[in-house]
């Protein structure tokens, strides 16, 4: 991805290397894994986080020193707020096309924990983005954690890739998709609700790739293989199976590795916003 020399986001909050003030969660190990089941790649954290983060409202504090970012992490921030400029640009210009005004979202880094207006959240939860307070949260860490435990080629359209599927979330906010999500849920089975966060996340990933169409004129050759080997990763049948050896169709909550390439890939060959209703369609 063709990114350095270029405008970066006035949106981004860098609180990398900041000091503590933030819960440690107890049980850090089991607790991860639930999280990153329920909450990899986003959605509505705080209603999906709600009912794990409770047990733990007791949790110790822990503090730390500030630590001054390396140069690798300085130009890993910048590479994060090139992109986040260039959602900035491309959703203004598909909102403003549609009749619509964009809401610039804001983006947090951090480094292992973090409070939201969702509530205190750990890097365990991976990317996500908190719909009360319209920010996304990564911990740029996380992209090793994808390729070494998730076995993703990695590089910097993967994070491209998934700074615009959290963006994807935040144009759902806009468009009312989420209160719908939310008031559904509340009256159907966990197995109905799970297929409908599905459903939502899957056009976060459609969302994901009609951002992709109009950065043409950034993207390389590899690149959009590097997003959708990144999406294939985080299919809730590829982690299950590595997280517990089978997979349990019901419990998914984010789609298949094959379901996540295939809306991405629709997004990015369309380019349209009114060819990813994910929730009106027999072919998920």
């Amino acid at each position: 991805m063709k990114w350095e020399g270029r405008r970066q986001s006035s949106n981004v909050e860098d609180r990398r290397g900041m000091g503590g003030g933030a819960k440690t969660l107890i049980g850090g190990g089991a607790i991860g894994i639930i999280a990153l089941l329920l909450s990899l790649f986003g959605g509505d954290t705080g209603k999906m986080l709600a009912p794990v983060l409770q047990q733990f409202q007791n949790a110790q504090v822990e503090t730390s020193s500030p630590q001054e970012l390396t140069p690798e992490q300085e130009k890993l921030g910048e590479l994060a707020s090139t992109i986040f400029a260039d959602t900035e640009d491309i959703w203004h210009k598909i909102f403003s096309e549609n009749g619509m005004n964009y809401r610039e979202p804001k983006m947090v880094l951090f480094t292992g924990q973090v409070s939201t207006g969702c509530g205190d959240a750990t890097s365990a939860v991976g990317p996500f983005y908190c719909p009360a307070d319209e920010k996304v949260y990564l911990d740029l860490d996380f992209f090793e954690e994808l390729k070494n435990k998730f076995g993703a080629e990695g590089g910097d359209f993967a994070i491209a890739y998934v700074i615009a599927h959290e963006v994807g979330h935040h144009v759902q906010n806009l468009l009312g998709t989420n209160d719908k999500v939310r008031q559904l849920e509340s009256r159907l089975s966990e197995a109905d609700a799970n297929k409908l966060s599905v459903m939502q996340e899957l056009q976060a990933d459609f969302y994901a790739g009609v951002w992709s169409h109009f950065e043409q004129q950034y993207i390389e050759p590899g690149d959009i293989e590097v997003a959708l080997d990144a999406a294939s990763a985080v299919g809730d049948d590829a982690i299950q199976k590595r997280m517990q050896g089978y997979v349990v169709p019901d419990a998914f909550t984010h789609g298949t590795s094959q379901q996540r390439m295939q809306w991405f890939n629709k997004g990015y060959r369309t380019g349209d916003i009114n060819r990813g209703d994910t929730f009106n369609t027999n072919n998920l």
